[in-house]
């Protein structure tokens, strides 16, 4: 059983950010195709903005509902593109979850990840199949529930979900965009990955790698 306290989850937030920071080229390229070409611009600032908020927190004063708020407020104010928004919801609800608690236990985590999942899709209103981050979202959740459901331990299910993400990243490529600037393109958005779907995977890679 793990005990997760305030110091990982910032240093979780660190490490997304510095992945963000990796990847923001090549999300910007996704983006360039179908989009206006910023999402990688936006996904690195929004979590160096969280990362370093939540680093300014004392850690003996601070649960992890407050990194998770802290967190989606800085988020907010530094993104002002659709991801914004999604990712500060998805935050909130994180710490809804963990709410009273002053750490967080392996089924809470999966908890985390799945509300965090919930809260992208309720504030977008996407379905899977859309060609948005939800098709990576939405199966990442359910995989990571279904490996705890079957006894696995956080590890394992985070994995599961990464791997379920991949998968749904991938399948973008086959899809027309029923939602944002990309709908408008049609079957020219075949063939391309969803730059959404392509930044949740970096975040998921992160929290598999971070709790393994």
């Amino acid at each position: 059983m793990t005990t997760i306290g305030t110091e990982e989850l910032k240093l979780l937030f660190v490490r997304i950010a510095e992945a963000m920071a990796r990847e923001k080229d090549r999300l910007c390229e996704l983006d360039g195709v179908i989009g206006d070409a910023d999402h990688g611009i936006a996904m690195e600032l929004g979590f160096a903005a969280a990362a370093k908020a939540v680093s300014e927190l004392d850690s003996s004063a601070s649960d992890p509902t407050l990194v998770f708020n802290t967190a989606a407020k800085s988020f907010l104010n530094a993104v002002g593109a659709s991801s914004g928004p999604l990712y500060a919801t998805a935050l909130m609800r994180a710490g809804a979850v963990a709410k009273g608690k002053s750490s967080l236990s392996d089924d809470d985590m999966v908890e985390v990840f799945s509300a965090f999942a919930r809260g992208i899709q309720d504030r977008g209103k996407a379905e899977v199949g859309e060609k948005t981050m939800v098709d990576a979202w939405a199966p990442a959740a359910a995989a990571c529930r279904a490996a705890r459901d079957q006894g696995l331990s956080l590890a394992d299910c985070l994995a599961a979900a990464f791997k379920a993400g991949e998968a749904g990243a991938e399948a973008t490529k086959s899809m027309i965009a029923a939602k944002g600037r990309s709908s408008r393109l049609g079957d020219r958005a075949l063939g391309h990955m969803d730059p959404g779907a392509a930044s949740a995977v970096v975040i998921m890679a992160c929290f598999r790698d971070h709790f393994t």
